[in-house]
Parts: C-alpha cells; structure tokens; sequence
C-alpha cells in the first residue's frame, strides 16, 4: 500500500474492516475546522469507504461508490481536501502546507477509485518517503540528511576519491617539508652551544652553515614540487567537477532548471569550483605539513624544556576558545556572502539577455542603480568579512607575542641560573615561533574549511540531485507512426495544482491537431507533455499503444520536430544550427532541409552563406529568418511527431506566407499539434482540440464547432468581431 502511516492500534480497531476491505490510504490531518492544530487525527481511504478519524473517534464516513470526484485545494498555510459525495460538495480534512503534496495524490488516487479502477491506484507509487525519518524525497532511497550525504569530510572523501595516488605523493612530500623544517632548530642549536659557545673553530661552523643551507634549499625544493603537484591536481579536480556539473545539468529534469536561478547554476560550475582549486592549490598543499609539524613540535618543546613548554601552552586555549567561539559566525557570513555572489550574478545575466528590453523602454539608469544596489550590498558582506578578520588575527597575533615574551623571560632565568644553554633556549624559542606561526595558519583554516564545505554543499546538492533514470531492460526504441493517447492523464508543476487534470483523448497517426483555449489553460503544458520535458503525474501519455515512459528517451526525441513562438538560435554559424538536430547530417541534407524551409534564399545571401556567424540566440538575424532555421532544423530529421507552438504569431505577412508554406511540406503526412491564438490558421486542422478548465472541454472540425457554437465559437466571433 502506499502512503500508508503507522496507525495507532485503537484506531484500527475503530475502523473496524469489513471483509475484502483494505485500507490504500492512512495519513494524518493536522487542523481542525475552528483552524486549531490537531494531532493524532487520520484520513484513511480504502477501497470502500473514506473515514475521518478524529483523535480516534470517526467523525465522518462515506462510501466510495457515491463519490464521483475529489479535489485537493492549497490556501494560504495550508490546504483541504473535498469530495463530491453523492452531488454534493463536502470538505473533508483541512491540513498544514507540509502536507500538500501528499493530498494532492490522495485526492487524485480518490478520483480514481471513484471511477472503478482501482487496480491503477495499487500499481502507481503517489510519494516516497525516507524510511528512516519518514521525510517525502523526489525518489531516493533515504534523504540526504539521513543518508550522511552532506556531511563535509564525506563529501570530501568523495571528491578525493579518483585521485588516491595524487593525494598519496603529495602527502610523502608534505612529510619530506615537514622534516626539513624541524630539522633546521637543532643544527641552529648545535652551532650557537658547539661553534659559537665553545669556540669550535671556522672548520666546523662551515659544516653546520652548510648544513643549514642544504636543508634550506631542500625546502625549498620540496615545496616547490609539493605546490606543483597541488596545483595540478586542484586544476583536474576542478575541471573534472565542472564537467561533471555541466552533465549533471544535461539530465536533470527541466523542472529543477526552471526552479533554480540562472547565476546561482552558473555560479556553481565557476566560482565553487574554482575555489576548490584554490583550496587545494594554497591550503591543502600544507595541511598535513603543518599539523605533522605542530604535533612533534609540542614533542620537541616538551622534551627539551617542560616548564617552557606548560607556560607556552597556555596561550594556546585562548586561541582555540576564540576560534571554536567564532566557528559558526564565520561559516554563516561566507554562506551569505555566496548568496549575494548568485543574487549578483543572477541580475547580471537577466540584464545582458534581455538588453534589448532594457534599451528599449530607456531604464538603462534604473537598471545600473539596482546593480549598483546588489554590488554594494555584496561588497558590504565582504567588506564585514574582512573586518572580523582583521580584527581577529592581530587579536590572536597579539597573544601568540604575549607567549613568545613569556618564553624569552622565563627561559633567559634559566639561562642566567645555568639551567639552560643558550643553543637550547635559540631552539626553544624557534620551535615557540613555528608553533604559534602555525596556530595561526591553523586559525585560518576554519575560515577555509567553511569556505570549501558551502562549495562542496552547492556542489554536491547538484551531483546528488536524482536523475529520472528509465529501466534499461523495460525501455525499448520503437519507429514511431503518430498515434497519440492521454490516457485519464493529470499532470502540475507543482503536484497539488494540475494544470491538466483527467485528460483522455485520442490522436490518429497523420492528424493535424489545433489547440485552443484561453491563455493559462494548459495548451503550452500539453505540447511540454508531448516533447517529453515532464511525465503525467498519473494516468499514461501513449505512443502508438505504448507507454511514453517504456520508449527510450534519445529514440523519443530524434523522432519529434519542434517549432517554437519564441526561436532559440545558439551563438554559431547558420550551418550550426540547423545541424543541432541531426550532427551527423551531411551538408546536402542540410541545404535539402534548408529549402523546404524557405530559408536558403536567404542564407545564400548572407555575407558567409551557411558559414554565417548569428550572434546570442540569433539576434542578427530577422524574426521570420530565425523561425525558418528552426522550422530546417526541424526537417532535417524528418520527424514523425511534429509540434508548432505560435510559429507564425508575431511576424510580417510576408514572412508568415514563407513560413506557411514551408509548414505545409513539414506537416505533410505526419502527426501535427499546432497552438495558435490566431484560430484563422487552423481552419484547415483536422480536428480543434479546446482546453478549458484543465480538460478537453471541446473536440472537432471547425465546421463541427462552429455548429455547436461553445467555447470555440466565442472565441472565433471575438476574434472576428
């Protein structure tokens, strides 16, 4: 069963099953009728009867087979649930926001019990949920919180993972780095109380210096390899990732790309993963260095002098506690700073795309203030950053100075008294510097770390995005003849508003098909059904008898021909795109297709023909040139489903008497839906198609309609009127 709570034992016993009674639906309501919250209340449905059980108690039931119809409808907050019981109208449950979605497929799985096919109710899984916290999730087996997906040292071990062997050199390296460096005090040491001291001669004060110059080119040697590798690895790793993002993007569904801002995606592929290079190229290439170099340094320091080493120590909470007391404050300021950074990049690409708009009606000034706005506001938050840090590390510089005086007075006592060489109280206090300089690195890095867990977050909230994925062994490719079915097919953006609801008709192979209706009634959803950008969220889309979700999806789409209002033609040559169809179209197909379309007159015409260069989207090109190109690109993969949405609105009657002819030899034998707010050119359809209230209120020929003088007859005396 599905969408089924665990119900509380006495309430079961208060439903009281009949016999062959099984429950389909059983989950909680959670506000009353005076608008108070409720717990420990159920709607439960099963192939008989809905009950509403309040606090275990059943306040309301109904028989399934007096029921014609339910409806799930949102309000502010909230939502509820009606039926129609017997002709009557009743409200059922109200509910929280949380719960919308669920009632929307409640209402749609009531809708189909009503009407006798139960068998589609049991079959269709209307939600998943997490099965540990109970969450609804898009399809994955748990959701990211329960599964640990976003933890950062999991995702930073995912990342990492291709790369073991890279990471493996890097750290032998930072080990070599590591060692040189700890090195250097003790031959410091050796030389003041051995050479300088003992007066050991020039002889052995040249084999120290040279020791000392040997490591110190060592050093330097080994962190030049170390900050190669680092660069090179953070550069694949970076590239890697965006290519990965940018496929990611390719077979996301539409919906996630509309719900999302274009500079928020495009930031995600440049900015996150270029600060991931940066991390690994400035902060990754010494992290392991320092932390071997801050553990045997406390050694050293604890070895050679304890009383130094306790009264060094105790600086070093003061520093932690400062760090631990602005961790949170430092990852929340840079997550905010990157959502300026999207809200930034965001406003930029929607003013470059629609300059023309802009110029247009002059608001070039307001368009700049608001920039201006958005960029100062950006600039703000960095600006903040940038003063909590200058004020917290001279804070922390100033007590590692405090530690390093303490040092030198106390130690300076027992070099005084005889305690302690000078050779050692020179290597105590280096090893104090190196301690404190790497406290400081150190304190830096929950700054870094934050910075790279919000870009791994943004990028992983990507790579981790479910992608519909269609059963290899249950999909199948099919030359397709042109019947088209929608089978009681509901579909909405948002599930608990269908935008079609219960959508049954039939289109024969060869049918040109007209759509009508009101704007906002759903002729654009219909044809995004058709083109395979969404899937019916119940009922079936046939394709010649078949299933559109057991048709595999790239032998779908190279079988289907779209012309648009609004023609999208990419930054290239002409050549270009009329091939982005069909890549491996030969240059005769391309010019054939060209003709047909009436556009190679044209193209000839052009300064470079078929090499011509048109700008973003085409813009140096007319609006019936574009709509020629994209009406070639359509042909040259002689679809066998062809779709027109207005591609003849907005245009001169001369380009239009072009374009209409070269829909004439496209449309020829194939299967055609046409959207047209003009209904003059759909006189010669085969059949109208009139969507109303999210469903097909009409269905005939012109002179059919017209006949019944309904919906599309007021709509064609408008229009003539």
């Amino acid at each position: 069963m599905v969408l089924k709570y665990t119900i509380p034992k006495r309430v079961e016993e208060v439903i009281a099953l009949e016999k062959d009674e099984h429950i389909y639906y059983a989950v909680p309501y959670d506000i009353a009728k005076d608008a108070s919250f409720l717990s420990d209340s159920y709607l439960v449905v099963t192939n008989l009867r809905i009950l509403v059980i309040c606090k275990g108690i059943v306040e309301e039931t109904y028989d399934i087979k007096d029921c014609s119809g339910a409806k799930a409808v949102p309000r502010v907050g909230g939502g509820l649930l009606t039926i129609t019981h017997k002709g009557i109208d009743r409200i059922l449950v109200h509910y929280s926001a949380k719960h919308l979605s669920r009632y929307a497929y409640i209402a749609r799985g009531i809708h189909i019990l009503a009407s006798g096919r139960s068998e589609e109710v049991e079959s269709k899984e209307y939600e998943k949920t997490c099965p540990v916290c109970g969450r609804a999730i898009p399809g994955t087996r748990t959701c990211p919180k329960c599964s640990g997906e976003g933890g950062f040292f999991k995702a930073f071990l995912r990342m990492g993972a291709p790369y073991k062997k890279d990471f493996f050199g890097i750290f032998i390296l930072m080990i070599l780095a590591a060692v040189t460096t700890l090195l250097n005090p003790e031959i410091q040491k050796r030389l003041i109380n051995d050479v300088l001291k003992e007066n050991g001669g020039m002889r052995k004060a040249l084999v120290f210096l040279l020791l000392m110059f040997s490591l110190s080119v060592g050093i330097v040697v080994v962190n030049i390899l170390k900050s190669n590798a680092s660069a090179r690895l953070g550069a694949r790793i970076s590239a890697d990732l965006r290519s990965k993002l940018f496929r990611k993007y390719q077979e996301l569904p539409i919906s996630f790309i509309n719900d999302r801002r274009p500079g928020e995606l495009l930031n995600r592929i440049t900015q996150d993963t270029m600060f991931i290079r940066q991390f690994m190229e400035d902060v990754f290439c010494n992290l392991f260095a320092v932390l071997f170099i801050f553990i045997w340094d406390v050694i050293f320091m604890m070895a050679l002098n304890l009383k130094l080493a306790l009264i060094t120590f105790a600086f070093i909470p003061i520093a932690v506690a400062l760090t631990v007391l602005f961790r949170k404050t430092v990852s929340r300021i840079f997550r905010l700073q990157m959502r300026k950074n999207d809200d930034v990049a965001s406003d930029l690409q929607d003013v470059l795309s629609g300059m023309r708009v802009v110029k247009s009606y002059g608001k070039e000034k307001e368009e700049s203030e608001r920039f201006k706005t958005l960029s100062y506001e950006f600039a703000k938050i960095n600006c903040r950053n940038e003063t909590f840090w200058a004020f917290f590390s001279p804070l922390l510089q100033l007590i590692m100075g405090f530690g390093v005086l303490a040092v030198v007075y106390f130690g300076g006592l027992d070099v005084l008294t005889d305690k302690m060489s000078a050779g050692e109280l020179f290597q105590f206090v280096t090893y104090t510097q190196l301690l404190f300089q790497y406290i400081q690195w150190l304190n830096r890095l929950p700054l870094q770390l934050a910075q790279l867990g919000a870009c791994l977050e943004r990028v992983n909230d990507i790579l981790t995005q479910d992608v519909p994925q269609q059963d290899e062994e249950k999909v199948k490719d099919v030359a397709i003849n042109g019947e088209i079915t929608f089978d009681h097919a509901t579909f909405g953006y948002k599930s608990y508003q269908p935008v079609l609801e219960d959508l049954s008709v039939t289109i024969h192979p060869g049918e040109m098909v007209g759509i009508v209706g009101a704007s906002g009634a759903g002729k654009s959803t219909l044809i995004n059904l058709l083109m395979g950008l969404y899937e019916v969220d119940d009922g079936r889309l046939l394709i010649d008898g078949i299933d559109a979700a057991d048709i595999r999806k790239k032998c779908y789409h190279s079988q289907i021909g779209v012309v648009l209002q609004e023609t999208f033609l990419f930054s290239g040559t002409i050549l270009d795109n009329i091939r982005f169809s069909k890549p491996d179209a030969t240059y005769e197909e391309i010019i054939r297709a060209a003709k047909m379309a009436n556009a190679h007159d044209f193209i000839c015409n052009t300064p470079n023909g078929y090499n011509t260069y048109v700008g973003e989207k085409g813009y140096s090109l007319s609006g019936g040139e574009r709509q020629r190109i994209a009406i070639a690109r359509a042909i040259l993969t002689d679809p066998r489903l062809l779709i027109l949405d207005e591609a003849t609105a907005s245009l001169d009657t001369e380009s239009e008497y072009m374009i209409q002819k070269a829909l004439n030899r496209l449309t020829h034998g194939k299967t055609t839906f046409a959207i047209a707010h003009r209904l003059s050119t759909l006189k010669n359809a085969d059949r109208i198609m009139v969507i109303d209230k999210r469903r097909v209120a009409e269905i005939g020929t012109h002179e059919e309609l017209m006949e019944k003088k309904g919906i599309y007859y007021n709509l064609q005396m408008a229009q003539t009127s």
